[in-house]
């Protein structure tokens, strides 16, 4: 029904607006038609793979969806100079982006999720998740209705229950397993062991892995001319606030845990020599030594901005868990299990634990930090990355995890 209507905005309302004037011929008229069907369609599949993700709120995903493939559009108009009808192009964008906006608007208004659980196993730890709705079965007779069965799967369930589950998957059933379960409705992988991905592997999606590298380069390499005027501004308002350097350099722990120096913008003062390696490193709430103009850029990450210089030399990459300094790393290595297999992955300027927790820095906080680090690992791939680079523009916009 979504798809119909969708191509029924996104098609057939511009044909009706535009009503073939005479200054549109055939061939204009129909290739702005497809382009903007195509433009739809493509939004909305971006848009439910990205709500697929824990935290997303469908309609925080709408806009950028539909501006990302309608401007891909217009962009293959001027490359190629086709002409086309910029007012068919511009009702199918705000016919279907407003139909998306009202539909979201009243399912999850409407929507309450729902799981029937199978007992047996570790099934009682998914009482910690307080925003979904469980439904006890207490014998081995499939319900009612399409929603999904929840099982502990490594459990020795009775036959008649094993008979049960085989039964709803055969007719279509969504059937999980509670691991899959805890980590799609939290964002979190646990870390009381390490975790393969969906292929069975502890390595990361290495194919994607190498042409996120290239993309990795190209926004580098475009962003950093464009930003320039900025960052130069930056660096003369760094100057004027507080003495020292305009740059912040420092060693962090990067790619296969190999050490590399980190740029960024100074946004506290100059460290005092007495203050120990690991104490300076961290950075509290409310932090003292953060200057006038640290706080500015602190808030709308222009202090991450040199960083790009990092990703142009292989150091970073835009997206990945973020690099401590080399004597906190150090540190959480001893402290915490498995915290070294975060390196597994290239270290990025925003990440996913970034957008869902923001800055920390002692153990316990650094522990629940790290299961979304592992979540981000487990589930590499571009879909993701497009979520993070989404909540990372909220981010920038309204300050939260931007410490």
């Amino acid at each position: 029904m979504q798809v119909f209507c969708t191509i029924l905005l996104s098609c057939v309302l511009p044909l009706a607006l535009v009503q073939f004037q005479l200054e549109y011929i055939a061939n204009v008229v129909t290739i702005s038609v497809v382009a903007s069907g195509l433009a739809a369609l493509t939004a909305l599949l971006v848009f439910r793979r990205m709500t697929a993700f824990p935290g997303i709120a469908g309609y925080s995903v709408i806009l950028p969806a539909y501006c990302v493939t309608y401007g891909i559009a217009v962009a293959a108009f001027f490359f190629t100079r086709s002409d086309y009808s910029r007012p068919m192009l511009f009702v199918g964008f705000a016919a279907s982006t407003s139909f998306a906006f009202l539909l979201t608007l009243f399912l999850e208004r409407r929507a309450v999720q729902r799981f029937y659980i199978v007992p047996g196993g570790r099934v009682a730890t998914l009482s910690s998740l307080g925003h979904v709705i469980f439904v006890a079965l207490r014998e081995p007779v499939l319900p009612p209705g399409r929603e999904a069965i929840v099982a502990d799967l490594h459990h020795d369930h009775a036959p008649e229950w094993e008979r049960m589950l085989a039964e709803a998957a055969l007719l279509g059933r969504p059937v999980y397993h509670i691991k899959q379960l805890q980590e799609s409705l939290t964002g979190r992988v646990a870390i009381e062991h390490l975790s393969e991905n969906s292929w069975g592997s502890l390595l990361p999606n290495m194919a994607y892995g190498k042409i996120k590298r290239l993309f990795d380069l190209a926004g580098a390499l475009i962003l950093l001319p464009l930003l320039a005027p900025l960052m130069v501004m930056t660096a003369i308002a760094i100057r004027l606030d507080s003495p020292g350097p305009a740059l912040f350099r420092q060693q962090r722990m990067g790619y296969r845990a190999r050490p590399f120096t980190i740029y960024k913008f100074r946004s506290m003062r100059v460290a005092e020599p007495c203050d120990a390696a690991r104490t300076s490193a961290m950075t509290l709430a409310d932090d003292a030594r953060v200057t006038r103009i640290g706080r500015i850029i602190r808030r709308t990450r222009i202090d991450e901005l040199p960083q790009l210089i990092n990703v142009l030399t292989g150091e970073m990459s835009m997206i990945g868990p973020r690099p401590e300094a080399l004597a906190l790393s150090q540190w959480y290595e001893q402290e915490l299990p498995f915290y070294s297999y975060r390196h597994v992955v290239r270290p990025g300027i925003t990440g996913w634990a970034q957008v869902n927790q923001g800055h920390v820095a002692e153990l316990d906080d650094v522990r629940h930090k790290l299961q979304y680090e592992f979540y981000y690992i487990k589930n590499y791939s571009a879909w993701l990355d497009i979520v993070i680079t989404v909540q990372t523009l909220m981010v920038v916009l309204t300050g939260y995890g931007a410490r």
